[in-house]
């Protein structure tokens, strides 16, 4: 499987929120840095990740692009995050069902069929003034 293969597949599980198939195709030692927060090494500590964006969030992404470089081994995508804010999320601001529409990237390494990197990009004063209605 080439590595956009591979990133188009976890972006399709995410989109059905199927964490088990994203997690196969992760490596066990995965580097994950999110957009806010330390950086996660590891498949347990992503799982758990995963397990509290999906308790706090429903999200669908759209517009995904995937690109490739050359040696085929890292890859940017771009895409629109569709989100609803179902729980609380720390010291965000409070969750009532808001629902946001957010550009978002990610940038990802593969080396043998597996993501070995995950770096998340979006612009969090954005989301937060659109789940406050202020946009």
């Amino acid at each position: 499987m080439t590595a956009q293969e591979t990133v188009t597949n976890y972006y399709d599980a995410f989109n059905r929120k199927d964490w088990r198939t994203m997690l196969d195709l992760v490596h066990p030692n995965v580097r994950h840095d999110s957009n806010q927060g330390s950086t996660r090494m590891g498949k347990e500590l992503f799982s758990q990740f995963l397990q509290h964006m999906d308790d706090c969030y429903d999200e669908t992404l759209t517009e995904i692009v995937v690109m490739t470089e050359p040696t085929g081994t890292r890859v940017a995508c771009e895409f629109v995050v569709n989100g609803v804010y179902k729980k609380t999320d720390g010291d965000l601001p409070p969750a009532t069902g808001q629902t946001y529409v957010l550009p978002a990237g990610s940038f990802l390494d593969v080396s043998d069929g597996l993501i070995t990197r995950i770096t998340t990009y979006y612009n969090l004063p954005l989301w937060e003034s659109l789940v406050l209605g202020k946009q």
